[in-house]
């Protein structure tokens, strides 16, 4: 069905999103309506996506992030390369990977075949050879699962902080890695020559355990702040000659595990936290780390705040919760402890929020559901458009609810491309996944 502002707004998914029995199919809404019933199955509706591509890299990856690369902005021509730096979160210690990841060759959904010739057929085996994804992968070992990996450029240099299930913060350098992947002898030199001796170029065990949150400042190179499981977080300033001094005294205030952290995109100085202590707060580093809490929502959800995201266009920030709740908060009247707006369609924790990069009233979710929710907050019903009148199953469904992708399994983390609109990664138990889709 389509919104009132012209985008499609759907309900097909990725693996997913139409229950087909006996020769008949309707749209399946998880948790909405009626569970999927023996000889019914779940039936990927390809007309809803402009691009769908999965990977897998052996041991899953709990987080990744998508490097900004030299190809250009606003890239909407096919087919796409993309890069990714993500870490495995392996069944034993020794077994996990830093890695970098080149996907290219990424082609649109392929229309449905035409009836026709032996030559037509003969043609579309070559183009269906032309149009397979390719993946080039350099790895790193690195001893102890990684629970969260952030990139930056700092000048020209591309790094990335990741926090170690081992208790520990590093940094790496990435640019010897982007670089194998683009050119297959240099790749083959490094996984048999080079790969066992890259170490990090700086390392944090100040903390008193493992954590999760870590955050570049965008406006502040090479400024970081990282979070612990023990409710503490630290300031580190990047120091002349490459190295950083990372502030013993914690950010006070959180009573439990600070699980997300995000640097305003407007002031150099302001971040915010959340905790499993049910909090978001609004912090200031010029204050001493004691008294920097500025402001405090102090049960913004039911239970934990898993993560947040800060808008880079509007004064917004996005939370998701274990109560399965996004939450839309405006900075400017964050003291009065309530969100401007708040959306049920998840059934389980959220794991991941982030705003379209250029779209400003556009994010993504995703939740242990196993869905992917897209949302636009400037699409309101039509009360002419009688959608509730043709399907009632609709009717109870978020406005602003424009796509819900499926099929995959345990997701965790979920990012917009900054440089190809539209365009989404995420990574699960099951894999990484591309895709577009019609809504946005």
């Amino acid at each position: 069905m389509a919104a009132p502002n012209g985008k499609p707004r759907t309900c097909e998914t990725g693996e997913p999103m139409e229950a087909e029995s006996s020769g008949s199919s309707q749209v399946y809404l998880p948790g909405r309506g009626p569970p999927l019933r023996e000889g019914e199955e779940l039936v990927m509706d390809e007309e809803a996506y402009v691009l769908y591509h999965r990977a897998q890299t052996g041991a899953p990856c709990l987080s990744f992030d998508i490097i900004r690369d030299h190809l250009g902005d606003n890239r909407t021509e096919l087919p796409l390369t993309l890069y990714l730096c993500a870490g495995t979160q392996a069944e034993s210690a020794q077994s996990n990977r830093l890695m970098m990841l080149r996907m290219h060759n990424l082609h649109g959904i392929k229309p449905p075949p035409s009836e026709g010739s032996d030559d037509e057929e003969e043609e579309d085996e070559e183009d269906e050879e032309d149009r397979k994804p390719q993946l080039e992968l350099a790895m790193v070992p690195h001893y102890g699962g990684i629970n969260r990996v952030r990139v930056s450029w700092l000048g020209e240099e591309p790094v990335a902080g990741i926090w170690s299930e081992k208790g520990q913060v590093e940094v790496f350098a990435l640019r010897r890695l982007l670089q194998v992947v683009d050119d297959p002898q240099a790749l083959a030199t490094f996984l048999r020559d080079e790969q066992a001796r890259v170490k990090p170029i700086f390392t944090f065990a100040g903390h008193m355990g493992e954590g999760f949150a870590l955050d570049w400042s965008p406006r502040v190179s090479g400024r970081l702040l990282t979070g612990d499981c023990q409710k503490n977080i630290h300031l580190w300033t990047p120091t002349d000659g490459g190295s950083w001094h990372v502030d013993q005294r914690p950010f006070m205030g959180h009573t439990r595990s600070v699980e997300d952290l995000q640097w305003s995109p407007t002031e150099d100085t302001v971040f915010a936290s959340c905790s499993a202590d049910a909090s978001i707060r609004i912090w200031d580093i010029r204050a001493a780390p004691s008294k920097a809490c500025m402001l405090t929502t102090t049960s913004a959800h039911d239970g934990d705040v898993n993560v947040i995201n800060w808008s880079r266009r509007e004064p917004f920030l996005l939370s998701g919760g274990d109560d399965g709740a996004l939450k839309i908060w405006d900075l400017r009247q964050f003291k009065s402890g309530s969100p401007v707006a708040t959306f049920k369609q998840h059934v389980a924790p959220i794991t991941s929020v982030e705003w379209h990069p250029q779209d400003s009233g556009v994010f993504a979710a995703s939740g242990a559901d196993n869905q992917i929710t897209q949302w636009d907050l400037a699409v309101e019903r039509d009360p002419e458009a009688g959608d509730t009148e043709t399907d009632p199953g609709l009717a109870d469904l978020p406005q602003q609810l424009l796509f819900v992708h499926q099929g995959e399994t345990d997701l965790k983390e979920l990012h917009w491309h900054p440089q190809c609109p539209g365009v989404l990664v995420s990574t699960a138990l099951s894999g990484f996944t591309v895709f577009r889709t019609i809504s946005v």
